[in-house]
C-alpha cells in the first residue's frame, strides 16, 4: 500500500504502476553521474506493539528523510502488512541535480541517532536495551573448561527442542556455531547392521579438536540417529505449515540488497539474527550454504530458499572470495537489535534498490 510520495506524480485513480513510478523517479536523475549505487532503499520497522496510523507512518518517513539529508529528493513510501510486524519502505535516489552523491558521512551513526529521536517523539518502544531471547544463551563448547559431556549436552538438548532442520547437514551447520561436530557411524556387529552418531568438539578453525568423541547414547535417545530422523521429518512438516522458509527468505533478501562482500553479507544477516554457514573445498570454492535463522528457529540450506541463495549463486556473486579464501564460519555474537526488522520485499522499480539504514 502506497502511503505517500514526494515530488512524484500520483495517478488519478490511486493505482501506482511500477514501471511508470520508476521512470518518474529516474526522471529526476541527471544525465551523467558517477555514483555507483544511485538508488537508496530504507526499511523502517516499528515494534508490533506500536500501533501507528498510516498518517503517522508517513510523517515518520518524512521526518527521517529530512533529517538524513534526503528531504529534497523524490521518494515513495509504501507499507507492508504481510506479517505481524507492519513496516514501511522508502525508495529514493541519492544523487542530486548536480550529478553528485548527496553527502551522507557516518550514515549509520546518524540513522541510529535519528531513529532514537523519532522513538521518543512518537512514544515508541525503544530498540536499545531489548533483552535477547533465551535461544541466544547457548554457549560454545570450550575444551579448556573440561566436562565436555555437560557442555555438549547444554547445547544439543535445547537445540533439538528449539530448532527445525530437515537434514543431518543442516543440524551439523547449527552445531558448528557452538564448536560441536557430528559424525555418522555405520557398521556391522554380530551379523547385524548398526548406525550411530558421534558428537565431537571443533577447534577455532572448525576442525576436529584432539579430544575423544562422545557417543550419542550419552545424551539420551533424543540425540540418537532414530530420534533425529523423526525430528527431521516432523521439522519438514512444520516448516511447510508455518511458512518458515518464506519468512527466512524475505529477511535474507533484505540482507542481500547491499552486501558487496561475503563478510558484509554475514554481518547484515547477523543483524537479522541469521547466521550463514559456508562449506568450501580445497580451492576455496563454495560447496554448500546454510542459513540459520535463530529468531525463526529454522535451519535451511540455501537451495531451499531459492537458487539465488545456493552455493553456485554465491560463487558467482563473490568470485573474489575464492582467491582470498574468505571464511564465513563463526559464532554469532549478536548485540540487541532495534525492533525494526526487515521483511518481505515487494516488487521494486527495475533499478534494484539499495538497502539503507534501519529505524
Amino acid at each position: 500500500m502506497v502511503l505517500a510520495t514526494h515530488i512524484l506524480r500520483e495517478p488519478a485513480d490511486g493505482n501506482f504502476n511500477v514501471a511508470e513510478t520508476a521512470e518518474d523517479i529516474l526522471r529526476w536523475m541527471p544525465d551523467h553521474f558517477r555514483t555507483e549505487k544511485p538508488v537508496i532503499h530504507i526499511s523502517l520497522n516499528p515494534d508490533p506493539k506500536d500501533k501507528l496510523s498510516d498518517e503517522q507512518l508517513s510523517e515518520i518517513a518524512g521526518h527521517y528523510m529530512e533529517r538524513m539529508g534526503w528531504g529534497n529528493q523524490p521518494y515513495i513510501v509504501f507499507k507492508h502488512s504481510d506479517i505481524e510486524r507492519r513496516h514501511i519502505h522508502i525508495v529514493s535516489v541519492q544523487v542530486g541535480q548536480d550529478g553528485k552523491k548527496i553527502k551522507d558521512s557516518k550514515r549509520n551513526e546518524r540513522s541510529v541517532a535519528i531513529t532514537e529521536e523519532l522513538e521518543k517523539e512518537y512514544g515508541l518502544h525503544p530498540a536499545k536495551g531489548q533483552k535477547r531471547s533465551e535461544k541466544w544463551q547457548l554457549k560454545p563448547v570450550d575444551p579448556s573448561k573440561g566436562d565436555l559431556k555437560r557442555q555438549i549436552a547444554a547445547v544439543i538438548k535445547p537445540a533439538l527442542s528449539m530448532y527445525r532442520f530437515q537434514t543431518l547437514g543442516e543440524f551439523r551447520a547449527l552445531l558448528s556455531f557452538y564448536n560441536i561436530g557430528i559424525e555418522e557411524v555405520r557398521g556391522e556387529r554380530d551379523g547385524h547392521a548398526y548406525r550411530g552418531l558421534l558428537y565431537t568438539v571443533l577447534d577455532e578453525n572448525g576442525e576436529k579438536a584432539e579430544v575423544t568423541p562422545l557417543k550419542s547414547s550419552l545424551f539420551g535417545k533424543a540425540a540418537g540417529f532414530d530420534a533425529l530422523e523423526r525430528h527431521m521429518e516432523h521439522s519438514g512438516e512444520k516448516i511447510t505449515k508455518e511458512g518458515s522458509r518464506e519468512y527466512t527468505r524475505h529477511r535474507a533478501s533484505e540482507a542481500f540488497l547491499d552486501a558487496p562482500t561475503e563478510n558484509a553479507l554475514r554481518e547484515r544477516l547477523r543483524a537479522y539474527h541469521i547466521d550463514l554457514f559456508i562449506r568450501r573445498n580445497d580451492t576455496g570454492r563454495i560447496t554448500g550454504v546454510t542459513f540459520i535463522d535463530h529468531e525463526n528457529s529454522c535451519v535451511l540450506n540455501g537451495s531451499r530458499l531459492g537458487k539465488e541463495y545456493s552455493a553456485n549463486a554465491l560463487n558467482e556473486r563473490y568470485p573474489e572470495a575464492q582467491k582470498t579464501g574468505a571464511d564465513l564460519h563463526g559464532v554469532s555474537h549478536v548485540q540487541p537489535e532495534v525492533q525494526i526488522r526487515p521483511a518481505k520485499k515487494e516488487k521494486q522499480p527495475k533499478n534494484k534498490p539499495v538497502k539503507g539504514p534501519k529505524l
